[in-house]
């Protein structure tokens, strides 16, 4: 089942993400790092990148599976305003007359599964009830991505929401490996921000 194996890879790149960050903060047996500061900050960003990356090939594949008929894995078919013949057609139609569907923009996401499924379902009500942190996962992103002045402001907004503080000058690495002030289980942002995928991820599939 296509659906099925979309959620397993999202799962196996996720968990191959936190392996490379346990990994990268290995101590040897006199409590020292075995690897040094740079090389855990880039590395821990570096995964962080690849589970969004992950996440954006979990949308694009489940997207044009559901639009070729495919169904949930609870066995609902979604109800579709396009009938492509096959997953690699259905993803040139989401292409259209562009070079390629930006799915890091969960604006355009939602806006696009609204104009080819019934009620957007099974991706709606889903990635509105995580709309913010949607949106507060790509700024962490974009600054993974490349570093400026804009994606350095994005990210210190994001920072002073998270922690209710200012935070001026803060790398993407002190963030993602901060206690998420807002966790219920005293879990970093990046954990927090990967259950939230892995958990909507998980519900788009069940439909």
């Amino acid at each position: 089942m296509p659906v099925a194996a979309a959620l397993t890879n999202l799962r196996a790149k996720s968990a191959q993400c936190d392996s490379l960050i346990a990994n990268a903060h290995r101590l040897d047996s006199a409590g020292v790092p075995l690897f040094p500061a740079l090389d855990r900050e880039q590395i821990t960003v570096a995964a962080f990148l690849n589970l969004f990356v992950a996440w954006e090939e979990f949308l694009e594949s489940t997207i044009s599976h559901f639009m070729a008929g495919a169904s949930t894995l609870s066995g609902a078919v979604p109800v579709r305003y396009a009938v492509p013949p096959n997953a690699e057609a259905a993803k040139k139609m989401v292409v259209g007359v562009s070079r390629y569907f930006d799915y890091a923009n969960h604006d355009y996401v939602r806006r696009m599964v609204a104009m080819y499924f019934d009620l957007g379902y099974p991706f709606e009500p889903h990635l509105a009830s995580i709309q913010t942190d949607l949106a507060d996962i790509r700024t962490m992103r974009n600054a993974s991505a490349h570093l400026s002045s804009t994606t350095q402001t994005a990210l210190e907004a994001l920072a002073q929401r998270i922690f209710g503080a200012p935070r001026p000058g803060i790398k993407l690495y002190t963030m993602l490996t901060a206690t998420d002030p807002r966790s219920a289980t005293g879990g970093t942002v990046l954990a927090e921000a990967r259950d939230k995928l892995l958990t909507v991820a998980l519900l788009i599939a069940q439909g």
